[in-house]
């Protein structure tokens, strides 16, 4: 059983979540309905079933085809359903990273205010330590992690590092 702390943490993680999807506009949730149902197995074989059919009734048999080969109307229809299947999925998709944005600056803030705290606890723990005259006082990686953490420095650090 979780903590009470982490049940606490999920049940407010599952509240956000609820309200992003509730807040969603009705082509928005339409978008996402259709994205979803598409990446679905029975989308498949309902198009391998339409194919089948479509192409047996236009090829099989002596009477008047509707689509004769090489199935013109099949293409342009299997086109534009293409066509409207992307731009839902890219409809889906942007409002997916929007959402994800806002969850990584949501990520970004706690871990800059985590790093505040820590950066506070260690200053607190160095003065016990040199209060009590103990080595650990004098060591240079806890004076530098008792300094609070430059984050305009950091990036320009990584920047200048990773490959671009």
């Amino acid at each position: 059983m979780p903590s009470s702390v982490t049940h606490q943490n999920i049940k407010e993680i599952s509240e956000l979540e609820h309200e992003a999807l509730a807040k969603r506009s009705f082509s928005s949730r339409l978008g996402d309905l259709i994205a979803t149902q598409a990446g679905k197995m029975w989308f498949i074989v309902l198009h391998i079933v339409w194919f089948a059919i479509w192409i047996g009734v236009n090829t099989i048999g002596t009477g008047k085809f509707f689509d004769p080969f090489p199935f013109a109307l099949l293409t342009m229809l299997v086109s534009l359903e293409s066509i409207f299947l992307s731009l839902f999925i890219l409809m889906s998709q942007n409002r997916a990273n929007v959402q994800a944005d806002e969850r990584n600056h949501l990520d970004l803030q706690i871990n800059l205010l985590s790093e505040v705290e820590n950066t506070k606890m260690i200053q607190m723990l160095r003065a016990i330590c040199e209060h009590h005259d103990l080595p650990i006082s004098k060591d240079r990686e806890l004076s530098e992690f008792a300094e609070r953490t430059e984050l305009k420095a950091v990036v320009a650090d990584l920047r200048s590092n990773l490959p671009t």
